[in-house]
């Protein structure tokens, strides 16, 4: 949907309600006109769609033990942290990024790690490889790879009109997948000293999560 420049007259106190909301909300003028207009015609703007999906997944997030909602960087990322439970409970990040406008895949999920701790780092590194090669192995929808110490993850949903997919539904799969992800991760923190353990339960899980799913990724 292509943006233009539009001249209106408005008062000024109206337009200060409309920067008091939009600050709250976090984002800009036109943005948030543009979406109060959406709102009366009818009309879903990509970027209600986007809110839409990053609502249902704090939703899911504040409901789920050991997740929380982090912050919004941006209207279309929303990050979402978990503690492990190995050495000083560094926090896991997942980024969730919504792209405006979809191709194939809806967006990317990245995952990082906030630690200074290098052999830590060493054994997510090995965790993120790990996941990535179970998952190539059982040909998912979208690739994942590891890159500068990340997990990165095509979100692609087979046989989804993703302009026309309901935000939940959307938003149930990333969160299933992220609990299995850090599921599996946690697993394979707690047998890090038997790669053979750790290996066969981050399996066990992922293989659990693909035949359980109902939209796997």
């Amino acid at each position: 949907m292509n943006k233009n420049v539009y001249s209106l007259v408005l008062s000024e106190n109206v337009v200060a309600e409309i920067d008091r909301l939009a600050y709250a909300r976090h984002t800009n003028r036109s943005n948030l006109i543009n979406r109060i207009l959406a709102e009366y015609v009818s009309y879903t703007t990509p970027e209600m769609r986007t809110d839409s999906i990053f609502d249902a997944l704090e939703s899911f997030a504040s409901a789920t033990a050991g997740f929380r909602p982090a912050e919004r960087p941006s209207p279309t990322m929303l990050r979402i942290c978990s503690a492990l439970e190995y050495k000083y409970n560094p926090n896991v990040r997942y980024s969730v990024e919504i792209y405006r406008h979809p191709g194939d895949s809806l967006g990317e999920l990245k995952v990082s790690l906030r630690t200074q701790n290098s052999a830590l780092m060493l054994y997510m590194v090995s965790f993120f490889r790990l996941w990535a090669r179970i998952e190539q192995a059982n040909r998912p929808a979208g690739e994942s790879a590891v890159a500068e110490g990340k997990f990165i993850k095509e979100l692609v949903f087979p046989g989804q009109r993703l302009d026309a997919a309901d935000a939940e539904a959307l938003a149930g799969a990333i969160n299933g997948y992220i609990k299995a992800f850090d599921s599996a991760m946690k697993a394979f923190f707690c047998c890090a000293d038997s790669p053979a353990e750790a290996a066969e339960q981050v399996e066990r899980i992922y293989r659990e999560y693909r035949y359980g799913a109902e939209i796997p990724l």
